[in-house]
């Protein structure tokens, strides 16, 4: 392979890692998101079980839902709950309270 190539190729690494994260969301963008919007009704921090309103499972609870991932987040935060608030979040915020909810599964 030549050397431009290569140059080439690198830099189309580079680019689809930085897409890859942006698909991802920024997971300290959405934990001072979640501390923002959400923490007056969910416990919204890791090891912190109980909830302000205790019908509100804790972002760690829900972390942990078998078959929980950043798309059924998007789902469920992007349909009207009887008991939460509609909220209206960017795709961006959208891409990193998921990012941050879904981290809190790899914390032990």
């Amino acid at each position: 392979m030549s050397r431009s190539a290569g140059l080439l190729v690198l830099l189309g690494l580079i680019l689809t890692s930085q897409l890859r994260a942006q698909e991802a969301g920024d997971v300290r963008s959405g934990q001072a998101l979640a501390r923002r919007v959400c923490a007056a009704c969910h416990a919204v921090t890791n090891g912190q079980t109980n909830s302000p309103d205790p019908n509100a499972p804790s972002f760690e609870q829900l972390a942990h839902v078998p078959g929980m991932t950043a798309l059924a987040l998007t789902v469920a935060l992007q349909t009207s709950h009887t008991t939460m608030p509609n909220l209206m979040l960017s795709p961006d915020e959208l891409r990193d309270v998921t990012a941050y909810i879904t981290s809190l599964r790899e914390s032990p």
